[in-house]
C-alpha cells in the first residue's frame, strides 16, 4: 500500500554513511552486516542515531546498485572504516509511505514515479527509502513503514 504523493521540501540532514556499489542479487546479503557496522561505529565514536537507517541511491541500473546507506545522526561522526561523513540533501521530492514488505518496493515506487510522471514533473537521478518501521522493530510484514524520496527537477 502507498498513500497518496505530496511534493515536500527537505531539509539537508548530517548523517554517517557507508557508500556501497553492488549487485542488486548482493542487497540482502550486504545489507543487514552494513547496518550493524554503522552502528558499531557510532557507538564506539559516542555519536547517536537521530533517525532510522536510510538508503541513497546516487545510480540504478538493472544489475547495479551504487547508493550511501545511512543513518541521520546528532553530530558529526569521523570517518573510520567503512563509515564517512555524509548526509541527505535539501531537495524539492515527490513523497510518499509505503507500507509491506521489502519485495514490494519496486511496485511502490513504479507507482510513485507514475504520479510524479501524471503530475507533469520530472525526477533528478537519485532516490531515497527511510526505513521507519522494519525487521528490527516488528514481526508482521504487513506492519513495516518505509518511506520514498524522489527528487524533483526544477
Amino acid at each position: 500500500m502507498l498513500t497518496t504523493p505530496q511534493i515536500v521540501t527537505t531539509q539537508a540532514q548530517r548523517a554517517a554513511v557507508i557508500r556501497l556499489s553492488i549487485a542488486r542479487s548482493e542487497m540482502m546479503k550486504t545489507f543487514g552486516p552494513a547496518v550493524a557496522e554503522l552502528r558499531a561505529t557510532l557507538a564506539a565514536q559516542g555519536v547517536r542515531a537521530a533517525g532510522p537507517v536510510f538508503a541513497h541511491h546516487l545510480t540504478m541500473s538493472d544489475q547495479r546498485f551504487d547508493f550511501q546507506l545511512g543513518v541521520v545522526v546528532d553530530r558529526a561522526v569521523t570517518a573510520s572504516g567503512r563509515v564517512e561523513p555524509g548526509g541527505l540533501p535539501a531537495a524539492v521530492v515527490a513523497r510518499a509511505v509505503y507500507s509491506g514488505a521489502y519485495e514490494g518496493l519496486s511496485s511502490a515506487w513504479g507507482a510513485l514515479m507514475g504520479w510524479i510522471k501524471d503530475a507533469g514533473r520530472e525526477p533528478a537521478a537519485d532516490l531515497w527509502e527511510v526505513y521507519v518501521v522494519g525487521p528490527q522493530t516488528a514481526t508482521d510484514p504487513a506492519d513495516w513503514r518505509t518511506e520514498l524520496y524522489r527528487p524533483l527537477k526544477g
